[in-house]
């Protein structure tokens, strides 16, 4: 991954993740910066599903479509928000 890519989905990560969260950025374990920014992303994209409810459930599914929609469908950051959305869509039809 080239370096204003790697810049560039870092920013987008940190700041979904301080607007969702509010609390400091975790702690990555040392690896290569693709790697430290995949795991990264797959938390973020984890804590926004495991605080969906009906009420919130397609708004986090658009915030986590924004994170990986431009992104191959063999990303594995991108594979893992599809099987969220499929649990959004559930959570959100017995909402409604």
């Amino acid at each position: 991954m080239d370096q204003i890519t790697l810049r560039n989905r870092l920013l987008v990560a940190t700041g979904m993740w301080r607007e969702a969260t509010g609390e400091p950025l975790p702690r990555l374990a040392p690896g290569a910066p693709d790697e430290q920014l995949q795991d990264f992303e797959l938390q973020l994209v984890n804590r926004l599903w495991e605080s969906a409810t009906p009420d919130n459930a397609r708004e986090i599914a658009d915030r986590t479509w924004d994170l990986v929609h431009d992104r191959p469908d063999s990303d594995p950051v991108k594979q893992r928000v599809v099987e969220c959305h499929e649990a959004l869509a559930k959570l959100t039809r017995l909402g409604d």
